[in-house]
C-alpha cells in the first residue's frame, strides 16, 4: 500500500483526496495536515466522514507528516508549498503540489502575476506539469508534479490536438469560461457568500486572472511557439463545476468529420477523456464527482470559425482527482485507480 499525507486536507479539494484516497484500493491515507483544525478530528471538520476517517489533524509543518508518507499532497495556498516540497525532496519522498508555485517555469512570470517570491530556477527543473494526457511519461520519472490548474485543464485538453496538427490560428483564441463557487475555495469571504453569489453571473478576474500565464505558457509548449489568449472567467451560481467555451479559426479548409476525427484519434486511449458526437455538446452535471474531461465540438460552416466546449468537475479533473491521477502514473498502478465513478445524477 502506498502511505500518503495531505497537507492541506481541510480545504475543499483537500477534502476531495481524502474522500477518494479512503476508497483507493493501493492507498493508506497515514496522516493529515491543517492550518485551521490542528488536533480536531476529521470526522468533526467533515462529519460526512464520522465512523470513516476519524483521524486526528496535525500542523502542516510537522515533519511526521512527510517522515510516514511515501507521497505529499500539498493543497495549500500559493507561496507555501516551497519549504515543505524541498523537505519532502531532501527526504527522498515523492510530492504532488495542487497549488500554484510550480507550474510556471519562469520565476519573474511567478512573481509578476502572484505578487510573491516563488521557487528557484534550480527548484523549478525538477517539476513537472502534471497534465497526464500530455505529460504521461515525465511524470513517470519525477518526483515532483506540479498539479494544473483546473481552468488550464480544460483549455489544454480542449485545444491539444488542434496544435498538435497545426490546424488552428493562434493568433485568435478565445477563451470563455465559467466555475462553481467551490472554485474560490473554503475560505469565508464575502464575495463567496450565498446571497452575493445566488442569482448572480458576473465576470472576475479580469483581465489578469492568474491562470493566463500557466494557459499561455502550456499552449506555447504544445504549439512551439509564443502563444496569447483572450480568456475571460465568469463565477456562476453553482457549487461545483467548470464549462469552457473556446474560440478559434482553423487555417486551412476543414470539415467538421475531420475535426472530430483528429479528437478521436487524439484521445483514443485516455480513460478520462470523453469526445461527443456532431452536434451533442457536454454539461457539467454529466461530470459531476468524476474525473472526465467532455468535449463538444463544432464547426460552424457559415462563420469559419471553431468552437471547442470543455466541461470538467473543478475540484476533480481540475484538482485531487488528476492529483491521484498523477500519483497512479508515478507509482506504475492502473491510471484510472480509485477513480472509476459514473457522474452523481441528477
Amino acid at each position: 500500500m502506498i502511505k500518503v499525507s495531505i497537507l492541506g486536507s481541510t480545504g475543499y479539494a483537500g477534502q476531495e483526496l481524502v474522500k477518494m484516497l479512503v476508497r483507493h484500493p493501493e492507498a493508506e491515507i497515514v496522516g493529515l495536515g491543517s492550518q485551521s483544525y490542528i488536533k480536531q478530528p476529521f470526522s468533526k471538520v467533515y462529519p460526512l466522514f464520522r465512523g470513516i476517517l476519524d483521524m486526528e489533524c496535525q500542523g502542516i509543518s510537522d515533519n511526521d507528516l512527510i517522515e510516514k508518507a511515501d507521497i505529499i499532497f500539498l493543497a495549500l495556498p500559493h507561496g507555501m508549498s516551497v519549504p515543505l516540497v524541498e523537505n519532502v525532496l531532501k527526504q527522498g519522498k515523492k510530492v504532488i503540489d495542487l497549488g500554484a508555485d510550480f507550474r510556471l517555469q519562469s520565476p519573474a512570470v511567478y512573481s509578476d502575476w502572484y505578487k510573491t517570491a516563488g521557487p528557484t530556477p534550480a527548484q523549478l527543473a525538477e517539476a513537472v506539469y502534471g497534465l497526464p494526457e500530455l505529460k504521461r511519461e515525465p511524470i513517470k520519472k519525477t518526483k515532483l508534479v506540479a498539479n494544473p490548474g483546473c481552468y488550464p485543464t480544460t483549455v489544454l485538453l480542449g485545444l491539444a490536438p488542434l496544435l498538435k496538427k497545426k490546424i488552428i490560428n493562434t493568433n485568435h483564441i478565445i477563451i470563455d469560461s465559467k466555475s462553481g463557487v467551490s472554485g474560490a475555495g473554503r475560505g469565508l469571504a464575502v464575495s463567496s457568500l450565498y446571497s452575493e453569489v445566488n442569482e448572480d453571473l458576473k465576470v472576475y478576474g479580469l483581465p489578469r486572472h492568474r491562470h493566463t500565464p500557466e494557459i499561455e505558457q502550456e499552449l506555447s509548449r504544445l504549439g512551439q511557439k509564443d502563444i496569447r489568449v483572450t480568456f475571460t472567467p465568469h463565477l456562476v451560481p453553482m457549487t461545483r463545476g467548470m464549462l469552457s467555451a473556446i474560440y478559434t479559426i482553423p487555417v486551412k479548409p476543414v470539415t467538421q468529420e475531420e475535426i472530430q476525427t483528429v479528437y478521436e484519434e487524439f484521445y483514443r486511449d485516455e480513460a478520462f477523456i470523453r469526445i461527443f458526437p456532431k452536434g451533442e455538446f457536454p454539461h457539467t452535471k454529466w461530470v459531476l464527482g468524476t474525473n472526465f474531461c467532455d468535449i463538444g465540438l463544432n464547426l460552424d460552416d457559415r462563420t469559419g470559425k471553431l468552437t471547442i466546449i470543455s466541461v470538467i468537475d473543478n475540484l476533480i479533473k481540475g484538482a485531487s482527482g488528476q492529483a491521484i491521477q498523477n500519483m497512479n502514473i508515478m507509482f506504475g498502478l492502473a491510471e484510472n485507480a480509485g477513480l472509476q465513478k459514473i457522474a452523481l445524477y441528477p
